[in-house]
């Protein structure tokens, strides 16, 4: 299953080892031991990185790699099931973490190759003693059914599930009667659960689980006074119910330990429990993953293994967590742990895809259509390797080619990702994934900004008057908490997502009003001399060359030559969405006219200024058409543009001989990398800055 993930061997590899054999103590998809890395306690271990980087991937990889070999169970803390009570159920019985802990103990009770079904005892008990405390007013039909449900965790097999059902209504009957008699509901319900384990279990390791409640605290070595302080402090809600929950999930853990004590269980069960939460970011992740934490720095071992996604990078939840990149935890960990609780996690950051995977990936979701050759090395360079972003590029263009010629065209063009899924234009089911909901449409105009300045300039004239500069600050912020890059120049700092959200701005009328007022805002916001740049970036992007060409043309004798070609890359960066017809204007047709400009067939037919160089205008003219063009991530590179773009700057380094060294080496850098999918970068030359060449 997991050689379908590309990219991620370090996870997955099983000769040398990957992170999970040595963490697991199995080989994935077999039943075959491996010895673990950290034999007395595993790393609890995070998966970070931003959305669509694969994370979710990852763990139903790790669940369908170890599924029917160790018990293993995976949830994701986003799910609906987990965000509010199940109708009827009073919240002051109902938690998130409580809800995990059920659906947790569920799948990991199933039974595996050589071993049966684990048995929950302990966080049975407890869960009854907590879903009592709602029962003040219920019927018994309702109180039959979350009994029922909680006492299978005890489930060993064989004739069970008919005692449950039996168990089940007579604790449904004791609540009832304690309902109109003198009898404490809780109490009547936390008897009625340990009878039934001293009625239908008579061994030792039973015996000891209804025991273990003694422990509680102030419970005075009383069990069922234990459950009673246990549901107590649940309904109290705040610091009481971390508690509660906290001492719930001890409970899974010990339950989970006892199944992995003895001779027979250590020969059964080669590797170890395997608990997958995914989006721990969300509650009850943080809940869960600090409960563990807590315990295991305070000495209470476990024998699971736990692997989390989160997004972000989970600096602030867990400060002394161990951060590695996943290519430094392919062979090892070098993992240790100090007193601090957050120690414990080892945080590991999934990397983007190489240009080699989404070779591989385009390649195979396109199997039975002819690719154009650059499209997998121009898909990279728009994603940035992030894997959503790849695969959805593939899956549309293998639904549309050869009739699309552009990137531009897949993300407009409908998908259907899934068969149970509706089709729709990429772009939206990219955005639907990679952005928040709740942001998509601050984000969809603040993407065209550059600053803080430039972003209140913008909603000030696109937003209601109720987002301020204080919800742009947070907006900012929520940004970084989902892992996304803090980019100079740019407001939002992923290339990809921006190109997606300035995508959006350009569609969201069908006149593309609001992507031109977006950008005649920004050129009044920038009317500053020095802001010229950041001007001319956004009349290019509304279809205006002749500013822009007037500027290089003027600056190119006399500017520093890094600060100049930089310059040439910040205004050629504008966005070109649709054509712009013979006057700049923006049209719906199909066409791109930067080519024709780049290769100068429109040369004769353009008006050159008067009183200028009309050599070297038509020169930068020609050059920043080119750049427009081959940095645009959403078409694909045209070869004979490449060769125009390296003729140009080769014949610029003629013009200015004392910084021809960094012109020529830009003509042989720029179209490489164009060609190779990566962007432009400025020309190295760290033994002559061109100054001192005649």
């Amino acid at each position: 299953m997991h050689t379908q993930l590309h990219g991620r061997g370090a996870l997955f590899d099983a000769e040398p080892a990957g992170l999970a054999p040595r963490l697991v103590g199995l080989v994935p998809g077999r039943h075959r031991a491996h010895s673990l890395e950290h034999p007395d306690e595993p790393p609890f271990v995070v998966l970070t990185g931003a959305r669509g980087m694969g994370k979710s991937a990852a763990l139903g990889a790790l669940r369908d790699a170890y599924q029917g070999h160790t018990p293993v169970a995976l949830i994701d803390c986003a799910a609906r099931q987990f965000a509010e009570p199940p109708t009827g159920r009073p919240p002051e019985s109902w938690s998130p973490s409580a809800t995990a802990l059920l659906v947790i103990a569920e799948q990991l009770a199933e039974p595996v190759t050589g071993a049966g079904r684990i048995a929950f005892p302990r966080l049975m008990a407890g869960l009854v003693a907590v879903a009592a405390g709602g029962w003040g007013d219920a019927e018994a039909d309702r109180i039959r059914r979350e009994v029922e449900r909680i006492l299978l965790l005890n489930d060993r097999g064989g004739k069970f599930g008919a005692f449950a059902g039996r168990w089940a209504g007579k604790v449904a009957a004791k609540v009832v009667a304690a309902t109109t008699h003198t009898t404490p509901l809780v109490s009547g319900a936390i008897e009625a659960t340990l009878e039934s384990i001293a009625e239908g279990f008579t061994g030792h390791r039973q015996q000891k689980a209804s025991e273990w409640y003694r422990s509680y605290p102030n419970a005075g070595g009383n069990a069922q006074r234990g459950l009673i302080l246990l549901s107590q402090h649940f309904r109290d809600g705040g610091g009481s119910r971390e508690h509660a929950e906290r001492y719930l999930v001890r409970a899974l853990l010990a339950d989970l330990t006892e199944a992995y004590t003895g001779f027979m269980a250590r020969m059964q069960r080669l590797g170890r429990p395997l608990v997958l939460l995914d989006n721990a970011q969300t509650t009850p992740g943080p809940e869960l993953t600090a409960a563990v934490l807590r315990d295991r720095a305070e000495g209470i071992g476990d024998r699971v293994a736990f692997v989390a996604a989160r997004r972000g990078d989970g600096r602030e939840e867990l400060p002394n967590a161990a951060r590695r990149q996943l290519a430094e935890v392919a062979r090892r960990t070098d993992w240790a742990p100090d007193p601090a609780p957050s120690s414990r996690a080892l945080l590991v950051a999934l990397p983007p895809l190489s240009a080699d995977d989404t070779l591989h990936i385009v390649g195979a979701l396109c199997a039975d259509t002819a690719v154009p050759s650059h499209l997998p090395s121009a898909t990279h360079r728009l994603t940035g390797g992030n894997p959503l972003g790849v695969v959805l590029l593939a899956q549309s263009a293998a639904q549309h080619l050869p009739g699309v010629t552009s990137l531009g065209e897949l993300l407009t063009a409908e998908v259907r990702p899934g068969e149970d899924q509706p089709a729709l234009p990429a772009h939206q089911a990219l955005l639907d994934r990679l952005v928040p909901a709740e942001y998509l449409e601050e984000l969809t105009v603040l993407a065209a900004a550059h600053d803080h300045g430039s972003a209140r300039a913008l909603a000030a004239a696109l937003l209601p008057d109720t987002f301020g500069p204080a919800d742009i600050r947070a907006l900012q912020t929520s940004l970084a908490a989902e892992g996304l890059p803090v980019v100079p120049d740019q407001f939002v700092g992923d290339p990809f997502v921006r190109a997606l959200l300035l995508l959006r701005l350009h569609l969201r009328d069908e006149d593309h009003a609001s992507w031109r007022r977006a950008h005649e805002t920004l050129i009044e916001h920038y009317a500053a001399p020095e802001q010229a740049p950041y001007r001319l970036h956004h009349e290019l992007a509304l279809g205006d060359a002749e500013p822009a060409v007037a500027r290089l043309r003027d600056d190119f004798a006399t500017a520093d030559t890094r600060v100049w070609l930089r310059t040439l890359r910040f205004i050629a960066s504008a966005p070109y969405f649709h054509a712009h017809d013979a006057e700049g204007r923006d049209f719906g047709g199909r066409g791109d006219r930067r080519a024709a400009v780049a290769l100068g067939t429109t040369d004769a037919a353009y008006p050159v200024p008067r009183d200028v160089d009309a050599v070297l205008h038509l020169r930068i003219r020609r050059l920043l058409h080119a750049v427009w063009e081959l940095t645009d991530p959403l078409v694909l590179p045209d070869p004979k543009v490449c060769d125009r773009l390296r003729f140009e700057l080769e014949q610029l380094s003629n013009l200015r001989p004392a910084a021809g060294a960094l012109l020529w080496r830009a003509s042989r850098d720029w179209p490489a990398a164009v060609l190779a999918g990566r962007p432009l970068e400025g020309p190295e030359d760290s033994d002559d800055d061109g100054r001192g060449e005649a």
